[in-house]
């Protein structure tokens, strides 16, 4: 059930932007900057108001979404159904702990799925099985969960992102990318003490060989 999602289209730029963009950290944010992916937690908001309720998650199937699938359309938090959140890009999505959904993006979660298995040497792997090792990698106590880096960072695959301090940046082709809600910006490969954000199992995925779709900033 939680892979059967219509995809939807966020609005470009709002006069007040509603709390839905999804930072690396996993937090949700208010911000008119639009971002490549979709996606949903389960049932976080209230309709009435299209605010978000206490809780941050409904269901342990975090999943990515296309913004646009078979011409569907949704109004954003507008129904008592899953909540519409929105992702930079894919390497966003995984850092906060997200997976890609199997219904729009069957594609991709099979690639996915493969290099999963590949790195963490399982086989037959379900998506809910996925979910439940997402979900302990990507919480502890309600909070996100920071990992130590298992390689320098230089090392680490495409799409991996980290944290130090309030700042997250992206890796990629060995360089470090300082992440943004409108985009990325070059930063200093010269961190103190980085921690790894993206779940290590996902991690794993990357090194294996999966090549997430990064904003166009970080292709420069």
């Amino acid at each position: 059930m939680a892979n059967r999602r219509a995809s939807t289209r966020d609005s470009p730029i709002a006069t007040h932007p509603l709390q839905n963009r999804v930072a690396p950290t996993g937090d949700i944010i208010a911000t008119p900057h639009r971002g490549l992916f979709t996606g949903n937690r389960g049932i976080i908001h209230d309709p009435a108001t299209k605010t978000l309720l206490n809780k941050r998650w409904s269901s342990p199937a975090w999943i990515t979404c296309l913004c646009e699938f078979r011409g569907w359309r949704r109004p954003v938090m507008a129904r008592r159904s899953w909540t519409e959140l929105f992702f930079l890009d894919e390497a966003t999505a995984f850092a906060a702990g997200h997976r890609p959904c199997f219904f729009c993006r069957r594609e991709d979660a099979n690639r996915f799925r493969a290099a999963w298995e590949t790195g963490n040497g399982v086989s037959k792997v379900s998506a809910k099985a996925m979910d439940a090792q997402l979900h302990l990698e990507r919480l502890d106590h309600g909070r996100k969960r920071l990992h130590a880096l298992p390689m320098p960072v230089a090392e680490l695959p495409d799409g991996a992102m980290v944290q130090q301090g309030e700042e997250s940046f992206l890796v990629t082709k060995a360089r470090l990318w300082r992440w943004s809600p409108a985009g990325y910006a070059r930063a200093s490969n010269e961190l103190e003490s980085p921690m790894l954000l993206t779940p290590p199992s996902t991690l794993r995925a990357l090194s294996a060989g999966y090549q997430p779709a990064l904003h166009p900033t970080a292709l420069d």
